[in-house]
């Protein structure tokens, strides 16, 4: 069997995280995917404490297999947050958007697994110096809040440069056991997947949105808000239309934050596919159904497995 050191760290079956997806990721889907075998990611987003308290707890009444936060550290409750996973006993912190930095030593002291998200061997490195667990290398063809490398030219460098003192973690654009596959020969030793999960049943998205992901197509995905400084890939709609048009005609930069206001939440929650904003990654167009965590874990884990002849999972 393929060691890795990802499924040691975080005691879990198969080497996959569940992406920490804002507005999305609940104690149901995290829930499903720890019991799957992965590890489950409540994302934190802009939610105030209370809320992502609450998601933490009902996820503890679901699983009493390992779960982790995921916290956005330009969030104005990232403070709270940070207390709070220490307070309820989570095992695993994934962060974004900023360096945890100035929570590193409270939450080794609570025995929590950090591990950021990154853009970059240069932030790798300084996480790792901060004492990061384990790093995520998310490419460009992830849906959500994206930089600049493709996984493919960042994972291997990452890996290069802090891989012999941590494990590294692929995301962006993995949907399939091809997409696992890949990653293990670039040398990381566990993915990160977001959209593929988000037509789980345990997903609990607006029905349309679900849809949207399953008729999705190759070129269906768009970039915008680079204008802003934090680029944003999403399903292509009249929102994104707009985003467009504000920022070819350089709008002034409130215009075009204000317009994403409340936006994530309409797809989401409201189902409206025109004014919201419908986040997912490249891989979208691969998701043409929908299955149980547990299903979409073991299908893509038993087709890596064919690919690389050799089982992955513990050591």
């Amino acid at each position: 069997m393929m060691k890795s050191r990802i499924c040691n760290l975080l005691d879990i079956e198969y080497p996959i995280l569940q992406g920490g997806m804002a507005r999305i990721a609940d104690a149901s889907l995290a829930a499903a995917v720890s019991e799957a075998g992965g590890l489950g990611i409540i994302a934190g987003g802009t939610a105030p404490v209370d809320l992502i308290r609450a998601e933490v707890q009902k996820t503890k009444e679901l699983t009493k297999k390992p779960f982790g936060v995921n916290i956005m550290l330009l969030s104005q409750h990232a403070d709270e947050i940070a207390t709070m996973v220490c307070d309820e006993g989570v095992k695993v912190v994934t962060t974004g958007a900023g360096s945890p930095g100035k929570y590193m030593k409270m939450w080794k002291e609570h025995g929590i697994t950090v591990i950021p998200v990154i853009p970059s061997v240069a932030i790798a490195k300084r996480m790792v110096r901060d004492g990061a667990d384990a790093v995520i290398a998310e490419g460009t063809e992830a849906g959500g809040h994206i930089g600049d490398l493709t996984t493919m030219v960042l994972v291997p460098q990452v890996v290069d440069a802090v891989g012999d003192k941590v494990p590294v973690i692929a995301a962006g654009g993995i949907g399939d056991g091809r997409g696992i596959a890949a990653s293990m020969m670039l040398g990381a030793e566990a993915v990160q997947v977001g959209t593929r999960f988000l037509t789980a049943y345990e997903c609990n998205i607006h029905p349309n949105y679900k849809q949207k992901i399953i008729g999705a197509k190759d070129i269906s995905t768009i970039v915008t808000g680079y204008s802003t400084g934090h680029p944003v890939r999403c399903l292509k709609n009249r929102l994104t239309r707009k985003f467009e048009d504000l920022e070819a005609n350089n709008a002034p930069l409130e215009e075009i934050e204000q317009l994403g206001v409340g936006a994530l939440y309409k797809a989401v929650i409201e189902g409206d596919m025109d004014g919201g904003s419908i986040m997912a990654g490249q891989i979208a167009a691969l998701v043409n159904k929908e299955q149980s965590c547990k299903e979409i874990i073991i299908e893509m884990f038993e087709q890596a497995d064919d690919l690389l002849g050799s089982k992955i999972g513990k050591a």
